[in-house]
Protein backbone atom coordinates (compact mmCIF):
# COMPACT_ATOMS: atom_id res chain seq x y z
CA UNK A 1 0.00 0.00 0.00
CA UNK A 2 1.30 3.31 -0.96
CA UNK A 3 1.40 6.21 0.99
CA UNK A 4 -0.91 9.22 0.66
CA UNK A 5 0.39 11.98 -0.76
CA UNK A 6 0.32 14.52 1.86
CA UNK A 7 2.06 17.07 -0.31
CA UNK A 8 -0.24 16.89 -2.81
CA UNK A 9 -3.47 17.12 -0.19
CA UNK A 10 -1.75 20.48 1.17
CA UNK A 11 -1.47 22.12 -1.72
CA UNK A 12 -5.06 20.97 -2.84
CA UNK A 13 -6.27 22.43 0.49
CA UNK A 14 -4.09 25.96 -0.16
CA UNK A 15 -4.75 25.98 -3.16
CA UNK A 16 -9.07 25.91 -2.07
CA UNK A 17 -8.76 28.17 0.51
CA UNK A 18 -6.94 31.05 -1.37
CA UNK A 19 -8.54 30.56 -4.97
CA UNK A 20 -5.15 31.11 -6.42
CA UNK A 21 -2.06 28.94 -7.58
CA UNK A 22 0.33 31.80 -6.52
CA UNK A 23 -1.23 32.67 -3.34
CA UNK A 24 -1.22 29.14 -2.33
CA UNK A 25 2.50 29.48 -3.58
CA UNK A 26 3.18 32.18 -1.30
CA UNK A 27 1.88 30.82 2.01
CA UNK A 28 3.32 27.30 1.65
CA UNK A 29 6.94 28.79 0.56
CA UNK A 30 6.72 27.05 -2.43
CA UNK A 31 7.09 27.69 -6.28
CA UNK A 32 3.84 28.10 -8.24
CA UNK A 33 5.28 25.03 -10.60
CA UNK A 34 5.43 22.90 -7.85
CA UNK A 35 1.96 23.30 -6.33
CA UNK A 36 0.86 23.31 -9.34
CA UNK A 37 2.62 20.19 -10.36
CA UNK A 38 1.88 18.44 -6.53
CA UNK A 39 -1.83 19.16 -7.16
CA UNK A 40 -1.83 17.56 -10.85
CA UNK A 41 -0.10 14.33 -9.49
CA UNK A 42 -3.12 14.25 -6.65
CA UNK A 43 -5.51 14.21 -9.00
CA UNK A 44 -4.02 11.97 -11.00
CA UNK A 45 -3.41 9.31 -8.47
CA UNK A 46 -7.18 9.56 -7.42
CA UNK A 47 -8.64 9.97 -11.11
CA UNK A 48 -10.97 12.78 -10.32
CA UNK A 49 -10.73 16.52 -11.39
CA UNK A 50 -10.10 18.55 -7.65
CA UNK A 51 -9.94 21.95 -9.46
CA UNK A 52 -11.39 23.85 -12.28
CA UNK A 53 -8.52 25.69 -13.79
CA UNK A 54 -8.75 28.67 -16.72
CA UNK A 55 -7.05 31.41 -17.44
CA UNK A 56 -8.28 33.45 -15.12
CA UNK A 57 -10.02 31.76 -12.14
CA UNK A 58 -9.81 28.59 -10.14
CA UNK A 59 -12.56 27.10 -8.48
CA UNK A 60 -13.14 23.77 -6.60
CA UNK A 61 -14.99 20.96 -8.54
CA UNK A 62 -17.87 19.36 -6.78
CA UNK A 63 -15.69 16.11 -6.04
CA UNK A 64 -12.43 18.31 -4.98
CA UNK A 65 -15.60 19.93 -2.49
CA UNK A 66 -16.68 16.81 -0.89
CA UNK A 67 -12.48 16.02 0.04
CA UNK A 68 -12.05 19.47 1.42
CA UNK A 69 -12.78 18.82 4.98
CA UNK A 70 -10.85 15.65 4.50
CA UNK A 71 -7.79 17.57 3.40
CA UNK A 72 -8.21 20.58 6.26
CA UNK A 73 -7.71 18.04 8.26
CA UNK A 74 -5.25 15.83 7.22
CA UNK A 75 -3.18 19.48 6.99
CA UNK A 76 -4.43 20.43 10.82
CA UNK A 77 -3.31 17.25 12.30
CA UNK A 78 0.34 17.06 10.39
CA UNK A 79 0.84 20.53 11.85
CA UNK A 80 -0.14 19.63 14.98
CA UNK A 81 1.96 16.78 15.31
CA UNK A 82 5.19 18.98 14.12
CA UNK A 83 4.12 21.70 16.86
CA UNK A 84 3.70 19.05 19.56
CA UNK A 85 6.97 17.64 18.82
CA UNK A 86 8.51 20.89 19.12
CA UNK A 87 7.01 21.09 22.47
CA UNK A 88 7.52 23.77 24.50
CA UNK A 89 11.05 25.11 22.57
CA UNK A 90 9.33 27.39 20.58
CA UNK A 91 7.35 30.51 21.11
CA UNK A 92 3.71 30.98 20.23
CA UNK A 93 3.59 31.63 16.99
CA UNK A 94 0.89 31.41 13.89
CA UNK A 95 -2.46 31.59 13.04
CA UNK A 96 -5.90 30.85 14.61
CA UNK A 97 -8.82 30.27 13.28
CA UNK A 98 -11.47 31.07 15.91
CA UNK A 99 -15.79 30.77 15.35
CA UNK A 100 -18.22 32.93 17.48
CA UNK A 101 -21.78 34.01 17.67
CA UNK A 102 -22.16 37.47 16.38
CA UNK A 103 -23.70 39.30 19.66
CA UNK A 104 -21.54 37.49 21.55
CA UNK A 105 -18.46 38.09 19.96
CA UNK A 106 -19.03 41.77 20.02
CA UNK A 107 -19.67 42.48 23.91
CA UNK A 108 -17.40 39.82 25.27
CA UNK A 109 -14.69 38.81 23.09
CA UNK A 110 -12.83 41.81 22.59
CA UNK A 111 -11.07 41.42 25.92
CA UNK A 112 -10.10 38.45 26.36
CA UNK A 113 -8.71 37.74 23.13
CA UNK A 114 -6.75 41.65 22.98
CA UNK A 115 -5.38 40.12 26.50
CA UNK A 116 -3.78 36.85 24.81
CA UNK A 117 -2.40 38.12 21.87
CA UNK A 118 -0.56 41.00 24.48
CA UNK A 119 0.84 37.84 26.00
CA UNK A 120 1.83 35.76 22.81
CA UNK A 121 2.43 39.17 20.40
CA UNK A 122 3.12 36.30 17.27
CA UNK A 123 0.03 34.02 17.31
CA UNK A 124 -2.44 35.48 14.71
CA UNK A 125 -6.18 34.90 15.63
CA UNK A 126 -8.68 35.13 12.73
CA UNK A 127 -12.03 36.13 14.26
CA UNK A 128 -15.22 35.16 11.90
CA UNK A 129 -18.51 36.34 13.87
CA UNK A 130 -21.74 34.61 12.65
CA UNK A 131 -24.78 33.67 13.93
CA UNK A 132 -24.49 30.95 11.10
CA UNK A 133 -23.02 27.23 12.32
CA UNK A 134 -20.05 26.50 10.96
CA UNK A 135 -18.18 23.48 10.17
CA UNK A 136 -15.35 23.50 11.75
CA UNK A 137 -13.49 20.81 10.10
CA UNK A 138 -14.81 21.38 6.32
CA UNK A 139 -13.94 25.15 6.57
CA UNK A 140 -10.31 25.03 8.67
CA UNK A 141 -11.33 26.45 12.07
CA UNK A 142 -9.87 25.58 15.25
CA UNK A 143 -11.73 26.91 17.47
CA UNK A 144 -15.68 27.74 18.15
CA UNK A 145 -17.45 28.98 20.38
CA UNK A 146 -21.34 27.75 20.64
CA UNK A 147 -23.96 28.80 22.75
CA UNK A 148 -26.73 26.21 22.87
CA UNK A 149 -28.22 22.97 24.62
CA UNK A 150 -25.70 20.40 22.74
CA UNK A 151 -26.90 17.73 20.71
CA UNK A 152 -24.09 14.74 19.76
CA UNK A 153 -21.77 15.57 17.78
CA UNK A 154 -18.41 14.23 16.75
CA UNK A 155 -16.35 17.98 17.59
CA UNK A 156 -14.70 17.72 21.30
CA UNK A 157 -16.22 20.15 23.48
CA UNK A 158 -15.79 21.74 26.50
CA UNK A 159 -18.55 23.51 28.78
CA UNK A 160 -17.61 26.76 30.08
CA UNK A 161 -20.41 28.17 31.73
CA UNK A 162 -24.53 28.03 31.98
CA UNK A 163 -25.64 31.49 30.02
CA UNK A 164 -28.40 33.27 31.86
CA UNK A 165 -30.84 34.72 30.57
CA UNK A 166 -34.26 37.05 31.27
CA UNK A 167 -37.71 37.21 30.02
CA UNK A 168 -37.84 41.09 29.70
CA UNK A 169 -39.93 43.40 28.52
CA UNK A 170 -40.12 47.70 28.88
CA UNK A 171 -41.78 49.00 31.87
CA UNK A 172 -44.52 50.92 29.47
CA UNK A 173 -45.58 47.50 27.78
CA UNK A 174 -46.12 45.88 30.85
CA UNK A 175 -48.42 48.88 32.09
CA UNK A 176 -50.17 48.87 28.92
CA UNK A 177 -50.69 45.02 28.36
CA UNK A 178 -50.39 43.99 31.97
CA UNK A 179 -47.41 41.94 33.70
CA UNK A 180 -47.41 37.87 32.95
CA UNK A 181 -47.92 36.34 36.08
CA UNK A 182 -47.75 32.80 34.59
CA UNK A 183 -46.28 31.43 31.26
CA UNK A 184 -49.57 31.22 29.86
CA UNK A 185 -50.46 34.36 30.69
CA UNK A 186 -48.27 35.01 27.72
CA UNK A 187 -50.65 33.61 25.06
CA UNK A 188 -52.03 37.17 24.86
CA UNK A 189 -48.90 39.07 24.44
CA UNK A 190 -46.36 40.04 21.29
CA UNK A 191 -43.40 37.51 22.00
CA UNK A 192 -40.69 38.25 19.78
CA UNK A 193 -38.60 34.90 18.81
CA UNK A 194 -35.04 34.61 19.23
CA UNK A 195 -32.94 31.19 18.38
CA UNK A 196 -32.60 28.87 15.82
CA UNK A 197 -35.19 27.28 16.21
CA UNK A 198 -38.32 27.36 13.88
CA UNK A 199 -41.01 30.45 14.34
CA UNK A 200 -43.21 28.37 15.44
CA UNK A 201 -41.30 26.23 17.83
CA UNK A 202 -42.89 26.60 21.69
CA UNK A 203 -41.37 27.77 24.81
CA UNK A 204 -41.17 25.33 27.71
CA UNK A 205 -40.99 26.83 30.90
CA UNK A 206 -40.51 24.97 34.12
CA UNK A 207 -41.14 25.55 38.10
CA UNK A 208 -41.04 22.71 40.56
CA UNK A 209 -43.28 19.74 39.39
CA UNK A 210 -45.08 22.57 36.94
CA UNK A 211 -44.58 22.18 33.57
CA UNK A 212 -45.82 25.32 31.00
CA UNK A 213 -45.69 25.45 27.26
CA UNK A 214 -46.04 28.86 24.98
CA UNK A 215 -46.35 28.88 21.29
CA UNK A 216 -44.44 32.39 19.93
CA UNK A 217 -46.66 35.04 18.07
CA UNK A 218 -45.48 38.27 17.27
CA UNK A 219 -44.07 40.57 14.54
CA UNK A 220 -40.46 39.76 14.51
CA UNK A 221 -38.01 36.06 14.67
CA UNK A 222 -34.42 36.56 14.34
CA UNK A 223 -31.38 34.69 15.18
CA UNK A 224 -29.35 37.38 16.56
CA UNK A 225 -30.73 39.30 19.53
CA UNK A 226 -29.35 42.64 19.41
CA UNK A 227 -31.69 43.98 16.57
CA UNK A 228 -34.40 43.37 19.93
CA UNK A 229 -33.39 45.04 22.15
CA UNK A 230 -34.51 48.65 20.18
CA UNK A 231 -38.02 46.94 19.82
CA UNK A 232 -38.50 46.07 23.21
CA UNK A 233 -37.34 49.08 24.38
CA UNK A 234 -40.11 50.81 21.93
CA UNK A 235 -42.94 49.09 23.81
CA UNK A 236 -43.11 46.17 21.18
CA UNK A 237 -43.55 43.26 22.98
CA UNK A 238 -41.56 40.84 25.19
CA UNK A 239 -38.77 38.40 24.37
CA UNK A 240 -36.26 35.87 26.60
CA UNK A 241 -33.39 37.09 25.95
CA UNK A 242 -29.65 36.12 26.95
CA UNK A 243 -28.28 38.88 29.52
CA UNK A 244 -25.31 39.41 27.85
CA UNK A 245 -27.09 41.08 25.20
CA UNK A 246 -29.80 42.94 27.32
CA UNK A 247 -27.59 44.02 30.00
CA UNK A 248 -27.19 47.45 29.21
CA UNK A 249 -30.71 47.97 28.99
CA UNK A 250 -31.88 46.02 32.34
CA UNK A 251 -29.48 48.07 33.78
CA UNK A 252 -30.95 51.34 32.79
CA UNK A 253 -34.59 50.13 33.82
CA UNK A 254 -35.63 50.55 29.89
CA UNK A 255 -36.00 47.16 30.23
CA UNK A 256 -37.43 44.66 32.94
CA UNK A 257 -36.92 40.95 33.92
CA UNK A 258 -40.53 39.04 34.24
CA UNK A 259 -41.53 35.03 35.39
CA UNK A 260 -38.19 35.27 36.88
CA UNK A 261 -39.51 32.19 38.77
CA UNK A 262 -40.00 30.28 35.90
CA UNK A 263 -36.50 28.64 33.89
CA UNK A 264 -36.27 27.35 30.23
CA UNK A 265 -33.88 24.55 28.85
CA UNK A 266 -30.64 25.47 30.01
CA UNK A 267 -28.10 26.40 27.57
CA UNK A 268 -24.02 26.44 28.07
CA UNK A 269 -21.42 28.31 26.25
CA UNK A 270 -19.50 25.83 24.58
CA UNK A 271 -16.07 25.88 22.86
CA UNK A 272 -16.18 23.24 20.09
CA UNK A 273 -12.64 22.09 18.30
CA UNK A 274 -12.77 19.20 15.49
CA UNK A 275 -12.25 15.57 16.57
CA UNK A 276 -8.60 15.29 16.49
CA UNK A 277 -7.09 15.70 20.36
CA UNK A 278 -3.54 16.56 18.30
CA UNK A 279 -3.75 20.54 18.51
CA UNK A 280 -1.41 22.70 18.11
CA UNK A 281 0.15 24.36 21.30
CA UNK A 282 -1.17 28.05 20.33
CA UNK A 283 -4.46 26.28 19.77
CA UNK A 284 -4.08 24.89 22.75
CA UNK A 285 -3.12 27.90 25.00
CA UNK A 286 -5.70 30.13 23.29
CA UNK A 287 -8.49 27.08 24.27
CA UNK A 288 -7.26 27.41 27.97
CA UNK A 289 -7.57 31.38 28.12
CA UNK A 290 -10.85 31.67 26.83
CA UNK A 291 -12.46 28.65 29.33
CA UNK A 292 -10.90 30.77 31.98
CA UNK A 293 -11.63 34.38 31.48
CA UNK A 294 -14.98 33.72 29.88
CA UNK A 295 -16.48 31.44 33.14
CA UNK A 296 -18.06 34.75 34.14
CA UNK A 297 -19.57 36.52 31.12
CA UNK A 298 -22.33 34.20 30.78
CA UNK A 299 -23.28 34.05 34.23
CA UNK A 300 -25.33 37.34 35.36
CA UNK A 301 -24.99 38.91 38.40
CA UNK A 302 -27.90 37.17 39.66
CA UNK A 303 -28.78 33.02 39.93
CA UNK A 304 -32.47 33.44 39.77
CA UNK A 305 -32.89 34.24 36.08
CA UNK A 306 -34.75 31.95 32.71
CA UNK A 307 -32.07 29.63 31.43
CA UNK A 308 -32.12 29.86 27.57
CA UNK A 309 -31.84 27.29 24.88
CA UNK A 310 -30.69 28.38 21.52
CA UNK A 311 -29.92 25.48 19.89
Amino acid sequence: MSLPDYEGWACFAAVADSGSFTAAAASLGMSKASVSKAVTRLETSLGIALLHRSSRTVTVSTAGAGLLGEANAMVAAATAATEAARGDRVDLAGPIRLAAPMSFGIKVLGGPIAAFLAMHPAVEIDVMLSDARHDLVAEGIDLGLRIATMEDSSLLARTISPVAASLIASPAYLAQHSTPRHPLDLAGHRLIGYGHRERTSPLRFHRGGEDATVIPTGPLFTNNGDIMIPLLIADGGIAALPDFIAEEALASGALVRILTDWSLPQAYLHLLSPPSRLRPARVRALADHLVDTLKRSCTGAHTDHLALGTS
